[in-house]
């Protein structure tokens, strides 16, 4: 048996410790975790997303809904703003001594390009993540990540505003997600993560009205893994650049199936709500996994999958 295998990869230009890290929204800015891990200790952490100003979000009443080895939510993507982000947040965060991503979204091409302008300049952060996927609100959004298109406008912007990696985070909602994937790729992104919630609709029976208060919502947590692997392994095999694999990791075998259909690198989200340090037990379980198998590296692993 192996004593440490290596773990570290890189996402182009973003080398990254090893492949754990948390996906943006659940860990929020990292000050609600404080103290409760080492945050550290993972490959990097993907902050809220931000927007230009201020955003209040969905109606602060029923904003998430369990689901059988689900949760659907409707935040509708409430954040703090630039400035606030700038001054007090992502001071707070680089206190967890880690790689940090910054993932933005704005209502025009025009505001992603500014995000990134004013992004592009602070002090510890490593990437951006541009959230062209978000399936619960009602402008930007999805609408800028489900047409190839639309996706490399923002991509494009982006990459000509910052010198940061930029990365893509991609929406399952979508008839072709390699077509959206390829287009990214060609206008500058360093990798792509995906995927992003599922649109869902949850119904209150008694009174035939959405138990959301934002009406629908996006769908995570275990029950859309096998879909999400599935898109995976479709973007790696359409792409050269790296994809950040996510979507119902519960733990180390969750991972593994995602790194094995391609991803080089994975992202923890809805089971941080269960476990906060969720994070940590999935990278603890790929170590052993690659000690117990007698891998020496884990991009030995990387897009190993053997179709029958």
């Amino acid at each position: 048996m192996l004593e440490r295998p290596r773990l570290a990869v890189s996402l182009g230009r973003l080398r990254l410790k090893n492949p754990v890290l948390l996906a943006s929204g659940v860990f929020g800015y990292g000050d609600e975790f404080w103290g409760l891990a080492d945050y550290g200790e993972l490959g990097g952490l993907t902050l809220k997303t931000i927007t230009r100003e201020p955003w209040p979000g969905n109606p602060p009443a029923a904003r998430t809904v369990e689901t059988p080895a689900g949760l659907v939510n409707s935040i509708g993507l409430e954040n703090v703003g630039l400035k606030a982000f700038l001054k007090d947040k992502l001071t707070l965060a680089r206190r967890h001594r880690t790689r940090l991503i910054a993932s933005i979204a704005g209502e025009r091409v025009s505001e992603f390009a500014e995000l990134a302008a004013a992004l592009d300049e602070a002090k510890g952060l490593s990437a951006l993540e541009l959230n062209i996927s978000c399936p619960n609100v009602e402008r930007g959004g999805m609408s800028f990540g489900a047409e190839p298109k639309q996706a490399a406008r923002v991509v494009a912007a982006v990459r000509k505003a910052a010198r940061l990696p930029v990365i893509a985070k991609l929406t399952p909602n979508v008839g072709d997600i390699s077509e959206v994937a390829r287009a990214c790729e060609e206008a500058g992104a360093d990798a792509l993560s995906l995927v992003n919630t599922i649109s869902a609709l949850v119904i209150d029976v008694k009174t035939r009205r959405p138990l959301l208060g934002g009406n629908f919502g996006g769908l995570s947590g275990p029950a859309i893994r096998p879909a999400a692997v599935l898109r995976v392994y479709q973007v790696a095999r359409a792409v050269k650049i790296p994809v950040i694999g996510m979507g119902g990791i519960w733990c180390g075998n969750d991972a593994l199936e995602f790194l094995i259909a391609g991803a080089s690198a994975v992202a923890v989200g809805t089971a941080l709500f269960a476990d906060p340090q969720a994070g940590h037990r999935v990278l603890s379980e790929i170590e052993a996994f690659l000690r117990e198998e007698g891998i020496a590296d884990i991009r030995q692993l990387i897009g190993s999958l053997k179709l029958n």
